[in-house]
């Protein structure tokens, strides 16, 4: 009983304290290095448009009819799939019906790894 008990309080302490680097890994299927290359791509590519903080304000998003998209929004976060971000990243607003002033990624076809980090930066801003 004393051992169930240790590990409860291990496990709580855990909890309460966050998660280590390697148990992050493990939760999101990826290394630091490839979230820190998603984030890199995400500014590179995408934060123009969408902002840093994913709401849609970069700097270029003034000129833009219609408006980025705002990935803090939460019911858009919840009406989407990953499936459907990576289709949008892949292919670009026209590739999906949307809006085509949105460039496809075409080159990135060859890099799941780094579709799926990049999907992780967008679903960031929604919690």
């Amino acid at each position: 009983m004393k051992i169930i008990h240790v590990f409860s309080a291990v496990t709580l302490a855990a909890l309460a304290f966050g998660c280590s680097k390697t148990e992050t890994q493990q939760a999101t299927g990826q290394s630091a290095a490839q979230l820190v290359e998603a984030k890199s791509a995400f500014e590179a590519r995408c934060a123009t448009c969408h902002g840093s903080t994913g709401k849609g304000d970069g700097p270029g998003a003034a000129a833009l009819n219609p408006k980025p998209r705002n990935y803090t929004d939460k019911a858009w976060q919840k009406s989407v799939t990953d499936e459907q971000i990576k289709k949008a990243i892949l292919m670009g607003g026209a590739g999906v019906g949307k809006s085509p002033v949105m460039p496809a990624s075409p080159d990135l076809e060859s890099k799941p790894e780094l579709v799926d980090g990049l999907v992780k930066v967008v679903r960031g801003f929604g919690s």
